[in-house]
């Protein structure tokens, strides 16, 4: 298999150390040269993804931010080879796959959504790793949902990462879902580290702080990108959790344990059903 890779960043890095530990051939690209060379020199990748290697390419994985795949795909759809598999693995899915799936219609190839649900507190080259993906899920956004042949493809191309569930869903109920999973614990975990109780926090903190602001380290220019491209749904969830802190405020202020303890008992039971 030939596989080309777009951004070498913590996800791309680390698709293309599994791809390359599975036997494929990697060519990649990313806006910073000198990461490339040095994915070259480690052995991860075969060569640059460019205008003569994307067309030998049986799969194409866009792991840059969302405007930086839509940017990639306008300008090399024309290249890409009909034959070839384009799957985004883009945090925000609606305008990306909108792109997509037009440029595939127009120029013959087949793009697929996507997102793995795997990551980091950290970005970059340098914390890629081959295992990133394993025991993970996959999201998929397919053009249409009942094509079966079209889904075991996406399944056995993508086989090398190791992902252990594939989800088919559309881009909207995607970006609804992550805004609450995913952008709304960056969001809440940043914010809440700002205290300034938690420059004097050792000593005095366990593993419910540690887990808590574990995605407070993050990648401030991606995550804007994300937050304000999947604003309306992120904005509902904000607005949700913001009105739930004022009923505990307001019942701790009030010294109501009546209304406090219902609180708490109706958090406990939504998380118990949560994992049902």
């Amino acid at each position: 298999m030939i596989v080309g890779v777009v951004g070498l960043g913590l996800i791309g890095g680390s698709a293309a150390k599994a791809f390359k530990a599975a036997g494929a051939t990697v060519f990649a690209c990313d806006i910073n040269g000198p990461i490339v060379s040095y994915a070259q020199l480690e052995g991860v990748v075969d060569g640059v993804l460019d205008a003569a290697s994307i067309a030998s390419c049986n799969l194409l994985l866009l792991t840059a931010t969302p405007k930086a795949v839509a940017g990639y795909l306008r300008d090399k759809a024309q290249l890409i080879n009909p034959q070839t598999l384009v799957i985004d693995f883009c945090g925000t899915k609606r305008k990306v796959c909108e792109l997509g799936f037009s440029l595939a219609a127009q120029h013959g190839f087949t793009f697929v959504g996507g997102h793995p649900m795997a990551g980091l507190q950290y970005s970059g080259y340098k914390y890629s790793k081959g295992t990133l993906f394993s025991g993970a899920s996959f999201i998929m956004v397919p053009p249409v949902h009942d094509d079966i042949a079209l889904l075991d493809r996406v399944k056995q191309s993508l086989a090398p990462l190791g992902f252990k569930k594939f989800v088919v869903t559309t881009a909207d109920f995607h970006d609804r879902m992550i805004a609450y999973t995913s952008q709304m614990c960056h969001v809440v975990s940043n914010a809440f580290i700002k205290s300034p109780s938690a420059k004097t926090h050792r000593g005095y903190s366990a593993g419910s702080f540690r887990d808590f602001t574990r995605v407070s380290r993050l990648n401030e220019d991606m995550w804007t990108e994300l937050f304000l491209e999947n604003k309306e749904h992120l904005l509902g969830e904000l607005d949700l959790l913001i009105n739930s802190l004022h009923e505990y405020r307001n019942a701790i202020a009030a010294d109501d344990a009546e209304t406090l303890r219902a609180l708490l008992r109706d958090g406990r039971i939504a998380k118990e059903e949560a994992e049902s």
